[in-house]
């Protein structure tokens, strides 16, 4: 059944990146009768003086009135007791959920969600869909042909998750030859599925948030911890657009918001702390005294909402995409997690009881081989980063780069794969912070939840949970960290450099050699006949018909203030795809000829000079050296958002 896309919602969102968010992907499902409030206050004016409203989607977390007084309110209105209430927001524990849909809503998501998970959610909302209820009688695991057990194994796209790519890389290439069970990988798009997915029993294990995976646990979900995916491996990182950090600091975070990938995550723990030991009072958006509050947003669109909002303080998430955000010159570095806790936990791998209970034998073999991916990653970072791209990345909509991940995967202070073994002591330290400090989870039997039976027989001999961790969480440890400057130019140019090598087609335009990321180009054609279009600024040629689909043509030679010329039959047509606004557009740019495709090195991209740098050569990301002078290397996105006509360019 498809959603009926002609119903007004009511949207209620407090915080302006996401209610933007929040509107694409509702305009995405084609609904386009969107109210917006900016609390449950507004939301009561909208639907007290508007008529017509067919739902209302609201967070939870906003100042005046909460989501959750507009949900009671709603629901003793006698006028409005039966209009379909859908809580949307970051609070995904499930006693939250419970909460909710006690008091009235008639479905609850979680952040981050995507436009299909949303989807399912307004259908529950409004009754066009059956809810799904945990099954009373869980899917057994499946066996091949052959006799091995089939064991699915959900995940994100993350390096956290890495040891499960390289797993299936080695399995794949026969390197590794379990005699016991078949691996299948599914890739996500969020936590909400993969802890759906746990819940509801549709796969054997996942990699997942440890304290997800408890949350999960408290709530009878029959799953057990067998392993840690990795320790450490996430990065604090902070909005140069936020202020002058070094005249200001504890200053700079002050009434500003936070972006944090989940609520049941350590990003969450170690954000808090260190907020409150420079003397701020972190939390949710109206709750009393709160001066910096976390925002639950999309890990891969984090960098994005920091270079639209100088109100965002930073973020705090898994990388490289901290890494990304120094590159592409976003965001500064103020620490890396292990900084804050050192080998702290993060991921887990868990799997579901029945698959523990009846098939022993697969279960030891598959944590000694992750145990062995894990050291394979350590030994041969390059290898790993290559496998990586392609598991994590595998429609290059991420843009990983192979030097990149390389570049984590190697830093002293990143992610370590090597001991897997699940340290009790450090699962009790997160969660009585999160519960006893935060309020944010239940305490559980930890003895009860982890399984060692199967990491002390992989782990052997390897002195498993050797390396101990430590949390610096004195207030002159922290004030180190506040004090940080970030990373020298240097260091901010090889990592730019890092995130720019790879594969690009070079062509001419007056003479001047440019270059294009090889992984945005759809195909090269002739030039054809343009149709001009009225009132399109002069840097727009027109539209083409190229089989069926109309194509916007640039002429890439006004927006680099070049002279502009005639173009004739010789001239080269390259078709691209550009992101803009979170999804893909089609566009043309016309150049004089094209060269080549070659390899550039990060030892061959030099950033530009600060003095050349201008708003009107953002579409410049570098220069690489060439063999016959140098190569201007083009931010095609940019280039994009620099042509208003191409905003309105044709969905691809």
């Amino acid at each position: 059944m498809s959603l009926k896309t002609n119903i007004k919602i009511l949207l209620v969102e407090d915080a302006a990146v996401m209610r933007k968010m929040e509107i694409k992907v509702l305009k995405q499902l084609g609904i386009e009768q969107i109210v917006q409030a900016e609390d449950g206050n507004d939301a009561i004016e909208k639907l007290t003086n508007e008529e017509g409203f067919n739902l209302i989607i609201s967070d939870w977390n906003m100042p005046n009135m909460n989501g959750f007084e507009l949900l009671k309110w709603v629901k003793e209105s006698e006028k409005f007791k039966s209009l379909p209430f859908l809580m949307a927001t970051g609070r995904g524990e499930k006693k939250e959920i419970a909460s909710a849909v006690e008091a009235g809503a008639n479905s609850f998501i979680s952040k981050p969600f995507n436009a299909d998970e949303l989807k399912t959610k307004i259908e529950e909302a409004i009754g066009e869909k059956k809810k799904d209820k945990v099954a009373t009688i869980r899917p057994r695991a499946r066996i091949n042909e052959f006799g091995k057990v089939i064991i699915k194994l959900a995940h994100i796209q993350i390096t956290d998750h890495l040891v499960l790519g390289v797993l299936k890389h080695l399995i794949n290439t026969g390197e590794y030859k379990p005699k016991h069970f078949e691996l299948e990988t599914e890739c996500m798009s969020s936590w909400n599925p993969v802890g759906a997915s746990l819940e509801q029993g549709t796969v054997e294990g996942a990699c997942v948030l440890a304290p997800i995976a408890m949350d999960l646990y408290n709530y009878n979900v029959p799953i057990k911890l067998v392993l840690f995916a990795h320790k450490n491996g996430s990065m604090f990182v902070r909005n140069k657009k936020g202020g002058d950090f070094f005249t200001e600091k504890e200053n700079f975070f002050k009434h500003k918001s936070f972006y944090i990938p989940h609520t049941l995550s350590v990003h969450n723990m170690l954000a808090h702390l260190f907020f409150s030991k420079i003397g701020l009072k972190p939390g949710v958006s109206g709750q009393e005294g709160v001066d910096i509050s976390f925002e639950v947003a999309p890990p891969i669109k984090m960098t994005e909402f920091l270079a639209d909002n100088s109100d965002a303080a930073g973020y705090l998430v898994a990388e490289p995409l901290g890494t990304k955000a120094i590159a592409g010159g976003i965001a500064d570095m103020q620490f890396a997690s292990s900084e804050l806790w050192n080998n702290h936990p993060c991921c887990v791998i868990t799997l579901q009881q029945d698959l523990i209970d009846n098939h022993t034998e697969a279960v030891f073999e598959l944590t000694d081989l992750l145990v062995k991916a894990g050291k394979y990653i350590n030994d041969r970072p390059e290898t790993a980063a290559k496998i990586g791209v392609d598991f994590l990345d595998p429609d290059k909509t991420l843009g990983l780069k192979v030097p990149l991940l390389k570049n984590v995967l190697t830093e002293p202070l990143g992610i370590k794969t090597h001991d897997l073994y699940p340290v009790l002591e450090d699962l009790e330290k997160m969660q009585h912070y999160m519960h006893d400090t935060m309020n944010v989870g239940n305490i559980i039997d930890v003895k009860q939840f982890v399984d060692l039976r199967f990491a002390q027989v992989a782990c052997k001999g390897q002195n498993y949970g050797s390396q101990s961790s430590k949390l610096f969480d004195s207030a002159s440890e922290i004030e180190n960290l506040l004090e940080r400057k970030g990373l020298s130019k240097k260091e901010i140019s090889s990592k730019s450099s890092l995130n720019l090598e790879g594969k690009y087609l070079t062509f001419i335009l007056n003479k001047q050699t440019f270059g294009i990321d090889i992984l945005k180009i759809k195909e090269i054609i002739r030039m054809v006949g343009v149709t001009a279009v009225p009132n399109a600024s002069a840097s727009v040629l027109g539209m083409i018909d190229l089989r069926g689909k109309l194509i916007p043509i640039i002429d890439p030679k006004m927006n680099f203030n070049m002279p502009k010329s005639e173009y004739t039959d010789k001239n080269i047509i390259i078709v691209l795809e550009a992101e803009l606004d979170g999804r893909f557009v089609n566009l043309g740019i016309v150049v004089d000829a094209v060269s080549k495709v070659t390899n550039i090195a990060a030892s061959e991209i030099v950033d530009p000079p600060s003095h050349v740098k201008t708003d009107k050569t953002n579409y410049m990301l570098a220069f690489a050296k060439m063999d016959d002078g140098l190569a201007i290397l083009v931010n095609i996105d940019k280039l994009v958002v620099n042509n208003k006509f191409v905003l309105n360019a044709p969905r691809s």
